[in-house]
């Protein structure tokens, strides 16, 4: 454990996309520090990965108005959100339906999560995270959607740690870099393409999703209670390789 125990005791935490992947590490650490978890995703859910950690599964999907609101009504104290949900579509991005498609969950699900959580995050004073990527700051030729899409959310969060400073609401991002979850399980498997990878990153290895977890954790934390607008890359380096 790298924070004292029981940081976030008495918190109530909304982590979207918080079944798998990297959502699902960030809200076991939220989980872990003492905070109340609702993982709101699309199911199926792996229930029994969750067994004996506190947290509370919603089903949520992020592209639907109805859908948020929904999971939101049935929450009276808001403390904590993070904006994990997302999905890419490699190759396919290059069709203006798959694009929209992938904008309308990674950024205008992002944007549609972060108004709905205001007022009961202003009631706290709360704090949101976002998750940018490494692809907030080049392209891929590959992912266009998804690229465009993690640019629009680190030029969101700065928006909104503006439009939400008044209410005393912080708005940071996470940039992950390369990190081994189902989602780049098909990067890791080819030699071809993890190699470059690899090579280009100083810490030489690939991010572990609890990395994120962490950081997320840190800037939900009061240490970084004088931090936001923030986009934090967390790669290993890569970016400035």
């Amino acid at each position: 454990m790298s924070f004292i125990p029981d940081l976030l005791r008495g918190k109530t935490a909304l982590v979207t996309g918080g079944t798998q992947g990297i959502g699902a590490a960030v809200a076991r650490q939220l989980a872990a520090l003492g905070a109340h978890v609702i993982a709101a995703g699309l199911p199926p859910f792996a229930h029994e990965s969750f067994e004996g950690s506190g947290i509370t599964l919603a089903e949520m999907n992020v592209a639907s108005e109805d859908s948020v609101r929904a999971v939101l009504a049935n929450i009276t104290q808001l403390d904590i959100v993070v904006n994990c949900a997302g999905i890419i579509k490699r190759g396919e991005e290059l069709e203006t339906e798959v694009f929209e498609q992938v904008i309308a969950v990674n950024l205008t699900g992002t944007m549609r999560v972060c108004a709905a959580s205001r007022e009961l995050l202003k009631q706290s004073g709360g704090c949101i995270v976002n998750t940018a990527s490494m692809l907030s700051f080049f392209g891929g030729g590959l992912v266009p959607g998804y690229s465009a899409s993690k640019g629009g959310v680190a030029q969101l969060t700065k928006s909104l740690a503006i439009a939400y400073a008044a209410d005393g609401i912080r708005v940071n991002a996470v940039a992950p870099g390369w990190i081994a979850t189902p989602l780049t399980q098909a990067l890791q498997d080819d030699p071809v393409r993890a190699g470059p990878i690899l090579a280009r990153t100083p810490l030489g290895r690939w991010g572990k999703p609890e990395d994120i977890g962490q950081v997320v954790a840190f800037l939900c934390s009061p240490a970084a209670s004088f931090m936001t607008g923030a986009i934090v890359p967390v790669d290993g380096g890569y970016l400035v390789a």
